[in-house]
This record gives structure tokens, sequence and C-alpha cells, in this order.
């Protein structure tokens, strides 16, 4: 063969790979585990295969009807008959909606009696229609009945409640919540960093923990970098978006790590600052490390796609808006008031979007979101934006194949 003819073979060879680098990935085993390397774009390039149709919009804030006033909505289910349940975390209860939207129910309110809540964090229907209720600062989960009538607590003693998804008859599946950000007494001196996901029977107790932390060698690094949100499919596996790292992962039922993935994107998430944590006499003055946001949400369809809602790009100060926490104690009792803070008053924006990856971790294609989200639910392949702190409002979009 000349030496123009292997020049040009060459050159073919070149432009095959530098053209199907666009939306390829590059996958291999790390320690055993299969990690997938996604192009920016994936697969489908511009041209997605699915799409989302808005259905409907419940909540509003400027609304003289108390039943869509919600406050901080945080989490949002459907049991078999496709009724909608929103955890309205904010008001201290669960507000009951048909499929078509209309107001049918009210369950619970603030307290901490049977049925009573203090800024729930989780919600989940079993098949019986059962409504299991994480209530964190109560230390339990409450079980209502369909009715919305207290069934059971179950009492949390060692572990922290926090979001909370069914995984079959006597099993719970449970994540960090917001209270992961909280310090307890001794956590800064631990040689091992927590295991993320904990299994559950119905009665509370631990079957099994997985999920592996980073270790940024530095305590509030740890806690500030190693957020997640949750999701289980058909089948029980687990997937895990981390918040501040490039970094999805698949676990089987059991909790055996099937795969990682990552993805190319316009900015990085290593520390901008690894925050500050003094302590003066009696109190301890903290400043949280700066992170990039990645992921704001997770979930799977019915066909074994999993759904990711992150960011394409970094908010702008004027997007920026977050909790405001403040606790107090009187007369031996611990009070806490949560609030949303920054540009509440914001609606568009063009930061977010939509990542469509296939069950072995390949990216297929990206949906751009013109609204703010904090967090996302797939149920019966009826996709939920749940936005906290703007609109405080739950949309719902149907997936469309095309």
């Amino acid at each position: 063969m000349s030496r123009l003819a292997k020049y040009f073979i060459l050159g073919l060879a070149m432009v095959f790979v530098t053209g199907l680098s666009a939306y390829s990935q590059k996958v291999e085993q790390v320690d055993g585990v299969r990690v997938v390397h996604n192009s920016k774009k994936g697969i489908w390039g511009d041209q997605p295969k699915v799409g989302i149709e808005p259905v409907r919009t419940i909540g509003e804030i400027e609304t003289n009807d108390e039943n869509v006033a919600f406050n901080l909505p945080s989490d949002v289910a459907l049991d078999k008959d496709g009724n909608i349940y929103i955890l309205d975390s904010g008001n201290h209860r669960v507000q009951k909606f048909s499929a078509d939207g209309k107001y049918l129910a009210t369950f619970g309110r603030k307290g901490q009696g049977p049925g009573e809540f203090v800024y729930p964090e989780s919600i989940d229907i079993d098949d019986a229609g059962y409504i299991y209720v994480s209530d964190p600062r109560n230390q339990r989960i409450q079980v209502l009945t369909p009715e919305g009538k207290e069934a059971r607590t179950i009492k949390m003693i060692d572990e922290q409640p926090g979001v909370i998804r069914l995984a079959g008859p006597g099993r719970m599946v449970m994540a960090p919540g917001s209270l992961m950000m909280m310090f307890s007494a001794g956590e800064e001196d631990a040689k091992e960093l927590p295991k993320l996901m904990t299994i559950l029977d119905d009665r509370g107790a631990v079957q099994h923990k997985f999920g592996e932390q980073r270790d940024y060698k530095d305590f509030l690094l740890n806690k500030a970098g190693n957020g997640i949100q949750s999701t289980l499919d058909g089948q029980g596996n687990v997937y895990l978006a981390f918040s501040r790292q490039n970094r999805i992962e698949k676990y089987s039922s059991d909790g055996s790590l099937l795969w990682r993935a990552d993805r190319e994107l316009d900015y990085n998430t290593e520390p901008k600052d690894r925050g500050k944590m003094e302590r003066r006499g009696g109190g301890t003055s903290i400043r949280m490390p700066e992170l990039n946001t990645c992921s704001v949400g997770i979930a799977a369809d019915s066909q074994g796609r999993l759904w990711v809602a992150s960011l394409q790009r970094q908010l702008k100060e004027e997007e920026k808006a977050g909790m405001k926490v403040q606790m107090s104690m009187s007369g031996g009792e611990r009070n806490i008031s949560m609030k949303a803070d920054g540009n509440i008053e914001l609606r568009d924006t063009d930061a977010y979007r939509l990542e469509v990856y296939d069950p072995d971790g390949v990216l297929l294609g990206i949906i751009p979101l013109d609204r703010f989200v904090d967090d996302i639910r797939i149920e019966q392949d009826r996709l939920f934006f749940i936005d906290r702190m703007r609109g405080a409002q739950i949309r719902e979009y149907r997936i469309v194949e095309k």
C-alpha cells in the first residue's frame, strides 16, 4: 500500500472517530465497576427522542384559596387511582388532589401529636394506599390510612429520618434529608464517613447501608459536597445524583454499585472555597464552603430511563434563592422556622435542563427547561417539577415519545 493511501485511510478514520466523539461515550472498568464518561450532548445529539408536554400546575402564591396556597412544597406522590398528594412542608400538611387536579382533602397540621407534622421531608404511598410521611423534626415516620388518619408511627431512635421511598412490602430506602447539613456532637471527629443510603424494614430497623461519600479530607467540605438526590426504578434499583459532584450512580436492590456515570459540563465541580469553622467561648461560627451546583433532582420512568434535572450553567447572583432557617428554645422546647430567602419573585431562567440516560448510564439526550426547578419526580410516566421557593407549586408534564 502506498504512503498516500495509508494517509488517506488514516484521515478517514480520524474523521469517523471525531464525528462520533460529539455523541459518544468512553466506558471503562474502575475497581470492577462500569464507569461511563458521557459526551456533552448524548447520542441523540440535537434531536431528542422524547419530550415533555405541560398538563397542569397546582399551587399559587398569590391566591385566596388556602388549599393551593403552598409554602415550601417538598414532595409529590400518586396513589393507584392517580390521585395527587402534595407534601406542603411549610404548612405542615398533605394536600390531596384528584388525577385532574381538583382539591379533595387536607391531612395533618403543625404539631407533635398523631397525624401532625413539623416541616415534613418526604412522602410515598404503598399499593394499599397507605401514606408514609417522613417527619424528621419529630424523629419519626408517620403512616396514615388512605383517609388520612394515623395508622401507626415508626419512631426513629438511632437514625435521622430523611427522604424515604418504598421498595416493596416491609422495605424502605432512605436518603439523607435537609437535616444532613446539621451538625451533631462528635461527628467532626468520626474516623469514617457514614454511608449515604439506608435500607429500613417496616419497623424502622436498619437492614443495610451503602453508598460512599467522597472524602474531601475536610469536615465542612464533606458535609457540603456529598448532598444527593435519589430515586428507585420498578425493579428496586437505587439511583443517586450528587448535587455538587459530576457523579450519577446506580445500585442494585441489595446496595451493590452497578455503574457510575459523569458528563461534560461547562463548569467544574471542585471546591471554590473551603469554608470556615470557628469556636469562640461556648458558641461556634460556621461559614459553609462554596461549590457549584450540578444536579437538583433525579427520577426513573417505566422504561428504566433515568431523568436528571441539572444546571447547564450556574445561577447568576440575581437568580439565587435559598432557605433561611431559624431555631430558638422556649420552655425547654426547640422551635424552628423556615422560609425562602433571596430573589423568589423570578420565575423564568435558561439555567436548567433535563438529562435523559438509558439504564446503563449512557446519556441519550438533553431537554432544555425555561423555569426554576428544585426537584423532580416521575409517577406513572407523569413528570412532576417541584418548585419549592419561587412559585411554591407543582408542575405536571406528560412524557411524550417522538
